[in-house]
């Protein structure tokens, strides 16, 4: 097999991986969600309300490029946005109850991609994968 083809392969199946979510949040009557929302709606899940620092730092995403996102979430109707009490600088965003809906949906595509991921792999494959993806991943921090 040939080497050095790692990060074009990874690159593939985060493209794949990207259409299959699209695909499948469109046949669940969800529009105008995309691949790079679910990282917001996935914390949003998690919690009460996220400032929009907060939110940016759970995903690893500038400010500017959190607030983007965001607001094509609340055009929507999937989040809302709520000034602080104490601190107008602070914007805290919420999921809506059309938000809170997406959870099962979400959990159900998770599942289906997790299953095309890990399909066939053993437990001790699956851990080695992980293991190899994590230490990569660790190597990238520069």
């Amino acid at each position: 097999m040939k080497q050095g083809n790692a990060l074009s392969l990874i690159s593939r199946i985060r493209e794949k991986a990207n259409r299959f979510i699209v695909k499948e949040l469109e046949s669940q009557g969800v529009e105008g969600i995309v691949p790079s929302h679910g990282d917001i709606l996935v914390i949003l899940f998690q919690g009460e309300k996220y400032s929009m620092k907060e939110l940016a730092d759970k995903i690893h995403r500038t400010k500017p490029t959190v607030t983007v996102l965001i607001e094509k979430l609340v055009d929507y109707g999937f989040v809302a946005k709520e000034k602080s009490c104490t601190d107008s600088r602070v914007t805290y965003i919420k999921l809506t109850k059309k938000g809170i809906e997406l959870k099962p949906i979400f959990d159900n595509i998770s599942k289906k991609l997790n299953a095309l991921l890990y399909g066939g792999f053993t437990d001790e494959e699956t851990e080695i994968f992980e293991k190899l993806l994590h230490k990569v991943n660790s190597r990238m921090d520069i």
